[in-house]
């Protein structure tokens, strides 16, 4: 379950900086009242960690990734 999480939280990552680089425009700055507000800082600390967590998501045999799901 945890694995899904994050890697969702990623997946909104990763959709916030596509818009970054073709549109100029952060989402969730956009949302939580810019990239410097305190609701944002943590928003981007979570993704960063879930990217940190998703690492191990490569050194992970297959079997046991279905196996947990």
């Amino acid at each position: 379950m945890l694995d899904r999480i994050t890697l969702t939280l990623l997946i909104i990552g990763g959709i916030n900086w596509g818009s970054i680089g073709i549109f100029n425009f952060d989402i969730v700055g956009w949302i939580f009242g810019g990239q410097s507000a305190l609701v944002s800082r943590i928003i981007y600390t979570v993704v960063g960690l879930c990217a940190l967590w998703c690492i191990s998501l490569l050194f992970r045999s297959r079997e046991n990734i279905i196996e947990k799901e």
